[in-house]
């Protein structure tokens, strides 16, 4: 009866093992669904719109086929379109039916005339908005899509590109070459199939378990066969009996013992080698059996509600992303440093702007003849702590960041602004921040903020003011009009502004009272105030400020001269006036200023302060 249920048991075991394993192979349907994308004619550009990847749930994985360098890149549906409205495209899109059609995209707009500077990764590339040459091959006036600041995450492999994305409805992809010879053909889009066998992996576990039990049944059959010593059959005669002799038993159990195995030893190493393969074929099995061949039982983990801010109604997007922000300013960073060491104000001019520019433009004049004379800061880049985008569509737009070095103990605030589709981030403003400063609350870089215009009168004082009301604060101290507006307890750079003066004009009438005269003034700089809103209804100013230092004779007989100040000397380019000098310090400043109604002051929130230029007074 042992071996009956022992074959029962193998026959079913296979059967259960042959279903599971079924159900993993030649019953299992096809585990991803993929899309080919294909055009009517060729166009430089490939743009994949974002409903195309989203008309299948999951994860996509885009592939990409052609000779020689490929390109991809996602970013914000709307930031694709703008960067291809000057050229012919391609666009595949989903149409009303729910099905991907293909249409070519003529140009729409055309380049600005300004800004349109190569980016850090691709610094040689020709401005979209030049005019074109009818000698200028395609090559040559090509823009390249390499390096853009508008995308999210770019790709590069030679004739196949394989890309993993995972993009929301409102992001879109740019498949390219070159920006000149036509973009990949054979593109497809793949999503993978929710195509589990949740019965797969208990059929095999249970038919390895009774493929056990029949080996078990079949060796216990085995063993009481051999016990028995064989089939019993009933109603034959027994041979006769005869006496055992002891002597003769005694030597066959010597020779038994000192040599050949016993019955039982045999059948204990027979049974030992028919459980280790059972057990090891259970194993091969197991592995075969991935999370999707069992059952779910367990329930679905709920998330735990968190704090969150709430979009403001018809806000839009934010410029840019934490990710995208920290590689932009990595970029910056990397072409400033390359300017830096060549003195090359052209190079600097592709990535800052405003008033930090003309900083590093008079630094870089000042080193090319004075030999010791120090080098600009490094734009510091990691760690950032804050990053605040302007909430916005169009152009131009600005964003915001902190970086708070925590090795140095010194932290930096920047305004990067981006004049149009086509040109990269430049960074218009970088100060220090003050020791003990305390930021606003902001909304998360997810949100962004709206800018503020420079004449809002939703704020205690209009951007366009700060800088002369603050230049009035530098001039006259208490006696100011607007000294009560601002918050100057902690302004640690008034009082050193006021020190400085003091010191210097002391120093210079103990010598030249006679003959001279030292003024000082502040007048705001040349530069436009950017505000960025914060959540209290207020706003962050960045301002510049000129801080003119005048010197020149009262005496008709008296002449300057510039004998010890090699910085006045290289920038004015002359040794002595009869009618003096002006030298100008640049300073740029952040300010939070609270809204309307609000019991607060203005606060400076950080500072910087560097030579700009110096002239002969006509």
């Amino acid at each position: 009866m042992r071996f009956v249920w022992a074959v029962a048991a193998f026959v079913l075991a296979a059967l259960m093992i042959g279903a599971g394993i079924a159900q993993r192979t030649v019953f299992q349907g096809p585990t991803t669904e993929t899309a080919d994308l294909s055009v009517s004619e060729d166009a430089p550009y490939l743009l994949i719109d974002g409903a195309v990847l989203n008309s299948v749930a999951g994860a996509q994985t885009l592939r990409a086929q052609a000779e020689g360098e490929i390109f991809a890149a996602y970013g914000r549906t709307a930031d694709m379109r703008a960067w291809l409205s000057d050229t012919t495209y391609n666009e595949i899109s989903l149409g009303s039916d729910g099905q991907i059609d293909s249409a070519s995209v003529e140009p729409t707009a055309e380049p600005e005339t300004e800004g349109t500077d190569a980016t850090a990764d691709d610094a040689t590339a020709d401005s979209p908005a030049a005019e074109a040459d009818p000698a200028t091959t395609d090559a040559e006036a090509a823009r390249s899509p390499i390096g853009s600041d508008l995308w999210l995450d770019e790709f590069q492999q030679t004739d196949l590109l394989i890309a993993p994305l995972q993009l929301p409805e409102e992001m879109s992809v740019l498949v390219a070459t070159d920006g000149v010879a036509a973009a990949p053909s054979d593109v497809t889009v793949s999503w993978p199939i929710a195509n589990s066998t949740p019965w797969a992996g208990p059929l095999i576990v249970g038919g390895s378990i009774l493929m056990a039990i029949g080996l078990l049944l079949y060796v216990l059959g085995i063993r009481h066969v051999r016990r028995s010593k064989g089939p019993r059959r009933k109603g034959l005669p027994l041979p006769v009996t005869e006496p055992i002799d002891l002597s003769v038993e005694s030597a066959d159990k010597g020779v038994i013992s000192s040599g050949a195995p016993t019955r039982r030893s045999v059948t204990g190493g027979r049974r030992a080698f028919a459980v280790v393969p059972a057990v090891a074929v259970s194993a091969l099995l197991f592995t075969g059996c991935s999370a999707d061949a069992w059952p779910q039982l367990a329930p679905t983990a709920t998330p735990s509600p968190s704090a969150s801010v709430i979009v403001p109604e018809g806000q839009q997007a934010p410029a840019v992303t934490e990710a995208q922000a920290e590689r932009i300013i990595d970029r910056i960073a990397s072409t400033a440093a390359d300017a830096d060491a060549a003195l090359d104000p052209a190079l600097a001019g592709s990535r800052l702007d405003g008033a930090v520019l003309a900083e590093r433009t008079t630094n870089y004049t000042l080193r090319g003849t004075i030999a010791d004379y120090k080098a600009p800061l490094e734009i510091p880049t990691q760690p950032i702590e804050i990053v605040l985008p302007q909430a916005y569509d169009g152009w131009p737009r600005s964003v915001m960041a902190v970086v708070n070095d925590t090795a140095d103990k010194t932290a930096s605030i920047m305004l990067l602004t981006q004049q149009d589709a086509w040109s990269p981030y430049k960074l218009s403003y970088l100060s220090s921040l003050e020791a003990s400063t305390e930021m606003p609350d902001l909304a998360p870089a997810y949100v962004g903020a709206t800018q503020v215009p420079p004449d809002s009168s939703f704020l205690v004082m209009a951007p366009d003011q700060v800088a002369t009301a603050y230049a009035d604060i530098l001039n006259n101290g208490e006696n100011s009009a607007y000294f009560g507006q601002f918050d100057t307890e902690g302004d640690q750079f008034r009082v050193g502004i006021a020190a400085d003066r003091q010191k210097r004009l002391d120093q210079f009438n103990t010598t030249a009272a006679s003959t001279g005269s030292l003024s000082f003034d502040s007048v705001a700089g040349a530069y436009d105030p950017l505000a960025l809103a914060t959540l209290e209804s207020g706003a962050i100013v960045a301002v510049s400020v000129d801080e003119v230092d005048t010197v020149k004779p009262t005496n008709a007989d008296a002449v300057i001269k510039l004998e010890t100040n090699q910085t006045v000397k290289t920038l004015a380019g002359v040794e002595q006036s009869a009618t003096g000098f002006t030298t100008t310090f640049s300073d740029q400043l952040f300010f939070y200023v609270p809204g309307q109604g609000s019991t607060e002051k203005i606060r400076l929130l950080g500072y910087s302060s560097n030579i700009l230029d110096a002239k002969v007074i006509p």
